[in-house]
């Protein structure tokens, strides 16, 4: 049993794609590209959310209401499609019950010798626990360790951060240490912890499988 990943014509390894569906408590999670009429949607959210995601992303330098308008949405999402027409990213809308609620990005892919990149995401708080990030976790990273050819995924995060470590633990990447000052968060520089996982350690069931073994998702 796997999830289903369909797959259409692409320059690079694993893009465009849409990946699951997968069911968890919350409801039906699949990932999918962005796309332009995406903004309300996504603005709506962010705004919303500013209190619950402020204080774990990149401080927003020009202010989180702009930053987060539905104006500033095409210029984000034609820079978001550019990087992976490149090969340089794989950005995703999460949805739930065919709703929009997150994101989840594989960044700064590199290939060659490394086929390295880092992975980072988002949920809007009412989507925030019932195993939706867990499932798009599990969802990219074995769409990146098969379709993608990458090796190795990494992730940061704040020690603060208690939800997104458990994710992380859940699924299966692994600490290697602590960055200190790494990145300026909420008006400061901030540690964060340094996970990973290499295809080796995902294989050979892949992390949806495990997911579904344990009775946390379900394949529809």
């Amino acid at each position: 049993m796997s999830a289903s990943f369909h797959l259409e014509s692409s320059r690079h390894p694993g893009w465009p794609a849409k990946l699951g569906p997968l069911r968890v408590p919350a409801g039906v999670v699949a990932l999918r590209p962005p796309k332009l009429l995406d903004g309300g949607a996504w603005s709506r959210i962010r705004l919303r959310d500013r209190a619950y995601l402020e204080n774990w992303e990149p401080t927003a330098t020009d202010g989180w209401h702009d930053r987060n308008s539905v104006l500033s949405w095409p210029a984000q999402w034609s820079s978001l499609r550019s990087l992976a027409r490149r090969g340089q990213a794989l950005p995703f809308v999460i949805t739930v019950d065919g709703e929009l609620a997150g994101q989840i990005t594989v960044g700064n892919i590199v290939r060659g010798s490394l086929r390295s990149a880092w992975v980072g995401y988002w949920v809007a708080a009412d989507r925030a626990r019932g195993g939706v990030a867990t499932a798009a976790v599990a969802l990219v990273v074995d769409h990146c360790f098969g379709e993608a050819g990458l090796h190795r995924l990494e992730a940061t995060v704040r020690p603060e951060n208690t939800a997104s470590l458990r994710v992380l633990g859940k699924a299966g990447f692994r600490e290697e240490g602590l960055f200190q000052r790494y990145l300026d968060v909420a008006h400061a520089w901030r540690d964060h912890y340094c996970y990973a996982m290499t295809s080796e350690e995902a294989s050979p069931e892949g992390l949806v499988r495990r997911l579904v073994a344990r009775g946390h998702a379900q394949i529809p």
